[in-house]
């Protein structure tokens, strides 16, 4: 029997609702056991989820239940480099596991689950709608001036995947408008982006400000910039030859939502979300 709503009727109960502004289509909260986590449209496919500091102090261990309760589950200690390992180098189910030093896992078989955590950096989640396989990689300044990303691209081709499958999501993290750097930083980030040579470093910040749409911000204090580390990431997959709808970047910043994310610029603790991906 299908019982209706009167007037007098209490309202029934709504769907949680994190503490944040509204977003676009391709990005949806879901959650678990009362707990948020963000998927993007792009990975649908994947059970995949970029969890919030709600879901602290859980392990990948355990949060892999809310993916794939079936699945394996891989995680790496990250060291902001740009190494990428196979899910095999690296499993989270021994008593005491040791996890080697890397900053991307991708999957080398099924029903793996890959994770990296971030406090401000950048997880990017990548998949293959050609092969079924996945990867999670921490990008930071330094690994994303190291191409990290694009690393990580590249060892999904070389084991068989095409470019034109590939859909990467790029997760919360501080935005570009409140991530202050020092110009040598945004220099060594910047050259990435280039092949150009310059005569000094600060010239490849000058030349990237001058282009629209940049992913470098002036500064009101000196020899400093703002850094978009998402963007620069966008720029590199484009450089790759990627298209820009193979691309999606969460409207979230783990900075200015401090209901919802950890930022270690922030709060300068030590806490982290954990973002993963399951391979089919």
């Amino acid at each position: 029997m299908i019982v209706g709503f009167t007037a007098n009727s209490p309202p029934p109960p709504q769907p949680f609702s994190p503490p944040i502004p509204p977003m676009p289509s391709s990005w949806q909260w879901q959650t678990w056991y009362d707990q948020p986590y963000l998927t993007c449209s792009l990975l649908e496919a994947w059970p995949h989820g970029f969890f919030t500091q709600q879901s602290w102090p859980k392990t990948p261990q355990v949060l892999a239940e809310a993916l794939h309760p079936q699945a394996t589950v891989h995680r790496i200690k990250q060291v902001h480099g740009n190494r990428v390992l196979n899910a095999s180098a690296s499993a989270d189910n021994a008593p005491t596991p040791e996890f080697p030093e890397a900053d991307g896992l991708m999957s080398d078989g099924q029903t793996q689950a890959v994770w990296v955590c971030s406090a401000d950096c950048t997880p990017a989640l990548i998949a293959d709608v050609g092969t079924g396989q996945v990867a999670a990689v921490h990008a930071g300044w330094r690994g994303t001036a190291q191409k990290i990303v694009p690393e990580a691209v590249s060892r999904l081709l070389a084991q068989g995947s095409h470019l034109g499958d590939l859909r990467v999501a790029l997760g919360p993290a501080i935005a570009g408008e409140v991530y202050q750097v020092s110009t040598t930083v945004a220099a060594e980030v910047g050259a990435s982006l280039t092949t150009a040579a310059y005569p000094l470093p600060e010239a490849v910040v000058t030349h990237l400000l001058d282009q629209p749409d940049s992913p470098f911000l002036s500064d009101p204090e000196p020899n400093r910039m703002r850094l978009d580390v998402r963007r620069v990431i966008q720029r590199q997959l484009l450089n790759m030859a990627f298209e820009a709808d193979q691309i999606a970047i969460a409207p979230h910043c783990t900075y200015q939502e401090p209901d919802t994310f950890f930022s270690y610029r922030r709060t300068q603790q030590k806490r982290v979300q954990w973002s993963g991906i399951v391979s089919l």
